[in-house]
């Protein structure tokens, strides 16, 4: 293998490096938005009431389960 397909090859791995953690940033992006304006009703204080906190983690985690039941689906179909 010469340096060229080497270099290539750690190029290729870098770059799909930084395309995960854009999808994943635009994955909490969205998730934020989502479930911000979902479960904060009012202005927030110093800390969440506890119907906010259970809010967002639930929020959250439908967000997350969805997130991965899309990419196996996808994976599948390939």
């Amino acid at each position: 293998m010469d340096s060229s397909s080497l270099d290539s090859a750690e190029l290729q791995k870098f770059l799909q490096q930084e395309k995960d953690r854009a999808m994943i940033n635009q994955m909490v992006g969205k998730l934020t938005e989502v479930c911000w304006d979902k479960c904060i009703t009012s202005t927030p204080g110093s800390k969440f009431s506890s119907s906010e906190t259970n809010c967002l983690t639930n929020c959250a985690q439908r967000y997350f389960d969805m997130s991965v039941m899309i990419v196996k689906r996808f994976q599948s179909m390939r």
